[in-house]
């Protein structure tokens, strides 16, 4: 009888290590791993820039899984700014920390271990990218708090998300030339465009509580502003590409993405929820065609 008891205590106690298991990874969104990934496209697209076609595959590892710690940290530190306006919102209500299921000391832990453990991996690499790493863990951290305030977040995401690619530069070249800094303004367009299509999805609710987006500012020209930031980014690497001396597979991805861009204005332009989150999901293949056009240009130029 005493053995029994001791064996479903055991499994009591495994159900409830599980359940915080998955608590966890909902709070971090390893079950969405399409924000690592509009994180990870744009640091790919700088590190191949910046090695030619072929950066080191320790410095590429370390990014990948940086990417990943960082996002899942981010993710954790804007439920923490935004977990007494989540309840209100249809798609955000059933988060751990709007549902008080995880508590903010408990996200301040994870967040700590996180950020360690991503320091940790940059470590290994030079001095400069160790100092843009700080600045880079300020601007995330900050990002959710600019909702309260900035009309246009979505910008501000975009340093955010792109960040990597200042720092690719740096790991691997030890300064950040000026072709950086413009494919950090490339995905500062590439963010506003893909998250005013997430915004959409959430105008009302954001705006019955009071909370900035770009869908909001931009209001019935929402539509237009996502095409127009779509084009500038383009814009921007098409005249980096010449700048480069890139060839035909970098300009085809290019062609492929800026297809994939009018299928998105097929999805948005009736404004309807699921045409807008569709588009924004689809973003993912857009920063995958763009790095592959990159990688099959300097493979090809190697031969």
């Amino acid at each position: 009888m005493a053995g029994r008891q001791m064996s479903d205590n055991i499994d009591m106690t495994f159900a409830d290590f599980k359940k915080r298991l998955d608590l966890y990874e909902r709070l971090m969104r390893l079950h969405r791993p399409i924000g690592t990934l509009l994180l990870l496209w744009p640091t790919l697209w700088a590190l191949w820039i910046a090695g030619h076609g072929n950066p080191p595959w320790h410095v590429v590892l370390i990014f990948a899984l940086g990417t990943l710690l960082m996002r899942s940290a981010g993710c954790v530190m804007n439920d923490i700014a935004d977990r007494d306006f989540d309840p209100h919102v249809k798609r955000t209500r059933e988060r751990p920390l709007a549902t008080r299921e995880v508590s903010v000391r408990e996200a301040l832990v994870i967040i700590v271990l996180l950020c360690l453990a991503a320091f940790a991996l940059v470590l290994f690499l030079n001095r400069l990218t160790i100092l843009l790493s700080l600045a880079a863990l300020a601007i995330a951290a900050t990002y959710p708090l600019t909702k309260r305030f900035f009309a246009i977040p979505q910008a501000y995401l975009g340093v955010a998300f792109g960040f990597g690619i200042p720092m690719g530069f740096a790991a691997l070249l030890d300064t950040i030339p000026s072709v950086g800094w413009w494919l950090l303004a490339a995905n500062i367009f590439w963010a506003v465009a893909y998250d005013t299509e997430y915004a959409m999805v959430d105008r009302d609710d954001d705006l019955r509580i009071g909370i900035r987006t770009s869908a909001i500012t931009f209001g019935s020209y929402d539509v237009a502003a996502v095409m127009a930031s779509y084009a500038a980014m383009l814009g921007i690497l098409v005249w980096l590409g010449w700048r480069l001396g890139l060839g035909i597979a970098y300009h085809g991805g290019l062609l492929v993405a800026a297809v994939m861009m009018l299928l998105h204005f097929a999805w948005i332009r009736n404004r309807g929820r699921e045409g807008c989150f569709r588009a924004f999901n689809h973003n993912n293949w857009v920063g995958g065609a763009i790095f592959a056009g990159i990688a099959i240009d300097y493979y090809l130029g190697k031969y």
